[in-house]
C-alpha cells in the first residue's frame, strides 16, 4: 500500500474516530437544550457502531497506534454511548421484593387470538410481588372483576387497582392508590400512585406512563428539517412531564419505587430530572448487559431502546435486574429484585 493511500485511510478513519467522541459527549453531556442530541438516542445501536468499526476497517494498515485508538473508539461505543452495565448488586440488607413493569399493549393483545394469554404467561413466569401494567385497558370501567380471564389467572389473589391506562398488583397489603397530574398544555395525562407495606416496611409505589417519543420521531423521519419543530415540542413536553413527575414524588416522605414506561433511555434529560428527585434505576445499579426492553416490533426486529425503568429511593436496595421476553408484547417487561430497608 503506497504512502498516499495509508494518509487518506488514517484521514478518514481519524474522522469517524471523531464521530465517535462527539457522539459520546453529546450523550454524556447532553440537556434538555440540546433537543437535536436526543434525537440520536432513539436511533438502532447498528448506527453508532458502524464509525468505529469503519476506523477499526481503515486504520487496520497503518499500525498498532490506530487499530488501539479504533478498539478504543469501539469500546466507548460499546460501553459509553450503548449504555453497556455490568454490575452486582447492592449487599443484602432487608427483605426482598420483587417488582415488574410491563407495557403490556393491552389494545394489540385484543386483537390476536391468544395476547391475553402470552401476557399472562409473562406475568405468571416472573411471579412479582408488585406489579405495573401500562397500556393496560384491560376494562374500561376500572372494575378488576372484568379483566379478561387469563390475566385474572395470572394476578391470582394479588390486591387490583385500575386506573384508566394503569394496572397495579399486589401480593401484599396496598392502600391510598390515586391518580396525580402529569398533564401538559392540550392533553391530560395521569400516574398512579399506592402505599404498600410488605415485611413490616410502609413504601409508596407509582407507576407512570410519558408521552411517546412516536409522532416527533415520525415527523423528522417524514419532513426530515421540517420535522424537527415537532421533535422540539415532543421533547419539551415529556420533559414537563418528568418535572412534574419528579416534583411529586420527591414530596413523598416514605421510600420509594416508580416502574414505567417513561419512554426515554437512562441518559436522556428526561431520566435525569428523576435522578436529581433522588431515584436511581434498578438496571443502572445492578443490570448485566444492555437491558433493551423496546424495538424488538419495529423494522429492525431487535430490542434497542432502554426506555422502560424500575427507579428506586435511597432506602432501598436493588439485588438484581433484568429484563423479560418480546413474545408478549412491544416491550419486554422490566424486573427488580429489591431489598426493603436498605442497609
Amino acid at each position: 500500500m503506497t504512502r498516499s493511500t495509508t494518509f487518506v485511510l488514517e484521514r478518514l478513519a481519524a474522522l469517524c474516530l471523531l464521530a465517535v467522541l462527539l457522539l459520546w459527549a453529546g450523550f454524556a453531556f447532553g440537556t434538555e437544550s440540546t433537543w437535536w442530541i436526543e434525537l440520536l438516542r432513539y436511533l438502532p445501536y447498528p448506527a453508532f457502531l458502524a464509525p468505529a468499526l469503519l476506523a477499526l476497517l481503515l486504520s487496520w494498515p497503518s499500525g498498532w497506534r490506530w487499530r488501539g485508538a479504533s478498539l478504543a473508539a469501539l469500546a466507548i461505543v460499546l460501553v459509553g454511548v450503548m449504555d453497556l452495565q455490568l454490575h452486582r448488586g447492592d449487599t443484602p440488607g432487608g427483605a426482598p421484593l420483587r417488582v415488574m413493569s410491563f407495557n403490556a399493549k393491552a389494545y394489540q393483545a385484543g386483537d390476536t387470538p391468544d395476547g391475553f394469554a402470552r401476557i399472562a404467561w409473562e406475568i405468571a413466569l416472573h411471579d412479582a410481588d408488585v406489579i405495573a401494567l401500562q397500556d393496560a385497558n384491560f376494562a374500561a370501567d376500572n372494575m378488576p372483576e372484568r379483566l379478561p380471564a387469563p390475566i385474572k389467572a395470572a394476578l391470582g389473589d394479588r390486591q387490583v387497582f385500575l386506573s384508566g391506562q394503569y394496572l397495579v398488583a399486589s401480593r401484599h397489603p396496598m392502600r391510598d392508590c390515586r391518580p396525580g397530574s402529569i398533564s401538559f398544555p392540550g392533553e391530560r395525562h395521569h400516574y398512579v400512585t399506592c402505599t404498600i407495606t410488605a415485611h413490616g416496611v410502609e413504601f409508596d409505589f407509582a407507576t407512570a406512563h410519558l408521552l411517546s417519543p412516536r409522532e416527533g420521531l415520525n415527523a423528522t423521519r417524514r419532513e426530515r428539517l421540517g420535522g424537527l419543530a415537532e421533535w422540539r415540542e415532543n421533547f419539551a413536553m415529556r420533559m414537563l412531564q418528568s418535572h412534574r413527575l419528579a416534583q411529586d414524588l420527591a414530596a413523598q416522605a416514605r421510600p420509594l419505587v416508580l416502574a414505567g414506561d417513561l419512554n426515554a433511555p437512562d441518559s436522556s434529560p428526561v431520566i435525569a430530572r428523576l435522578r436529581d428527585a433522588g431515584l436511581r434505576d434498578s438496571f443502572a445499579a445492578a443490570g448485566v448487559g444492555y437491558g433493551y426492553s423496546y424495538g424488538h416490533s419495529l423494522r429492525p426486529r431487535f430490542s434497542f431502546l432502554r426506555i422502560d425503568h424500575i427507579m428506586v429511593s435511597g432506602e432501598i436496595g436493588v439485588k438484581d435486574s433484568f429484563v423479560g421476553g418480546a413474545e408478549a408484547s412491544a416491550h419486554r417487561p422490566v424486573i427488580a429484585d429489591l431489598w426493603l430497608a436498605r442497609r
